[in-house]
């Protein structure tokens, strides 16, 4: 009796694996190919670097409209999330965002700040990508490349094509006039074999979040099945001691063999890719990765929107390239940041002097975060650890972390120079980079210090993969071939 529910048992266990891979192999095969695209070529993006060059040095002489006044003709209700000054066609700029709302308006005479028109669209594009012929401009909502919910403020669109070399296309708000996405024709080849397939990133399905993430879970999550049977099956059927009668530790031959045996080799990899993959969008919402809400408005502490009238003469005398300025207020404190081309940042007071916190200072802003909870610790991180490091993104150090004895575990990290919050994160958050990031992405620092390292490995692993999504997508077919031909044997007969 125990034996023929253990016979069943592997019955369906075979059956599982087998219509789970004549279903799923297919986007295996995707994933392991694009994930190798992905490690060389990533997702099209503005970084900070290409938004700064686009920019010209700020002229201060011009800035007739204080960050107060800019914020009252812009109606906000208290002090934004965001207040920076930069140039747009020729004049200075008021950039304000806060939550869904993002505005511009001319720190000259404080009008509005736009691009209505193809005209404006294509000064926009120029003064950000140089001489280069215009060949085409139209007016968009979205497409394969600004379909993410983080352009719907600054849509509809302007595209906008060149004529250059690398067949460049910029894309420029209509609401402020601004760049927000460039894509050139080497970014738009490889990832429509990178980053499209592998995050399932169709234009129809990613317009829809809550569609796309469940697409994510539905494709993930089978996937996982499919790796856990696969691995089940392939030990059941391997034999290192008592071996099969031609000496081999498996019985298979040809394709079956290879799917064996990398299978073997690699599943346990392929199935923790997976697994990240489907933890990647928090199915149950298990991962809540940020710390208390509002915290940006306690760490401010000032609420009203208003701010210190600029002295723009000796700004400019301690960055006389700067191409960007960010205002915050820091613990009650006025904080302008003036960021030069390079990406270089300087510190200083409203009135042009430099600024400074002390880390007792830094510490008492952090605890504005989480009013009555004690501080476990404080750190000063000079290199990268666990939970810090740069990977894609350039992480600022050396910055301070503040421990909280919370419920949460709550880390909060400053950055020293300006005392801005760059980050919090919970234990949830930090169980999350172990999960998926460690998981999918092999982004441990020893790892991540050692190219030569961490890409070879890399490789091999998705080698393993291909080989074995390759041989069952060929075993597949083959079954479904002879099924087909059986059935078409017994409607002959019949």
């Amino acid at each position: 009796m125990v034996k023929r529910g253990l016979k069943a048992s592997l019955r369906w266990l075979y059956w599982l694996h087998r219509w789970l891979g004549i279903a799923v192999c297919l986007m295996f095969l995707l994933w392991f190919v694009s994930g190798v695209v992905m490690m060389y070529v990533p997702y099209p993006s503005l970084t900070e670097e290409e938004r700064l060059a686009g920019l010209a040095p700020i002229d201060w002489s011009r800035v007739r409209i204080s960050p107060t006044e800019a914020l009252r003709r812009a109606g906000q209700q208290g002090f934004p999330a965001e207040l920076r000054l930069d140039m747009a066609a020729g004049e200075p700029a008021w950039r304000i965002r806060d939550k869904q709302r993002r505005i511009a308006l001319s720190a000259l005479d404080g009008r509005r700040l736009s691009a209505p028109d193809a005209a404006s669209a294509i000064a926009a594009a120029r003064r950000f990508a140089g001489a280069a012929p215009i060949t085409r401009v139209e007016r968009i909502h979205d497409d394969q490349w600004t379909v993410a919910q983080g352009f719907k403020w600054a849509r509809p669109l302007w595209k906008v094509s060149l004529g250059d070399a690398r067949g460049t296309q910029i894309y420029v708000s209509s609401t402020s006039g601004e760049p927000v996405q460039n894509t050139d024709a080497r970014e738009r080849a490889w990832n429509w074999v990178g980053a499209v397939p592998h995050w399932l990133y169709l234009t129809a399905i990613r317009r829809d979040g809550s569609l796309w993430r469940q697409v994510v879970l539905w494709t993930s999550g089978p996937a996982v099945v499919l790796g856990i049977t696969g691995m089940w099956v392939g030990i059941l059927r391997l034999r290192l001691r008592r071996r099969y009668r031609n000496g081999a530790i498996t019985l298979y031959r040809g394709w079956m063999k290879w799917h064996h045996l990398t299978g073997l080799a690699g599943g346990i990899f392929a199935i923790t890719w997976m697994f990240s993959g489907w933890l990647s969008v928090s199915p149950f919402d298990w991962f809540a990765r940020n710390g208390p809400s509002g915290g940006a408005a306690l760490y401010a502490a000032h609420a009203s929107a208003d701010f210190p009238v600029l002295d723009g003469g000796r700004l400019a005398a301690r960055a006389p390239q700067a191409r960007e300025a960010r205002l915050a207020w820091v613990g009650g404190r006025p904080v302008v940041t003036l960021t030069v081309k390079t990406g270089h940042s300087m510190i200083a007071t409203p009135d042009g002097r430099a600024l400074r916190f002390t880390q007792a200072e830094l510490v008492a802003n952090a605890r504005r975060l989480m009013p009555g909870t004690p501080v476990r610790n404080v750190v000063v991180l000079q290199k990268p650890d666990l939970y810090w490091y740069s990977h894609r993104h350039e992480r600022t150090l050396p910055v301070v972390r503040v421990i909280f004895g919370d419920a949460e575990r709550t880390w909060t990290t400053i950055d020293p120079r300006g005392g801005s919050l760059l980050s919090q994160q919970n234990a949830s958050g930090r169980s999350y980079r172990w999960f998926f990031n460690a998981l999918h992405d092999f982004d441990l620092p020893f790892l991540l210090a050692n190219r030569f390292l961490r890409e070879p490995l890399m490789w091999l692993l998705s080698a393993l993969g291909i080989i074995m999504s390759l041989s069952g997508i060929v075993i597949g077919w083959n079954h479904l071939v002879r099924r087909r031909r059986r059935k078409a044997a017994r409607q002959a007969i019949a």
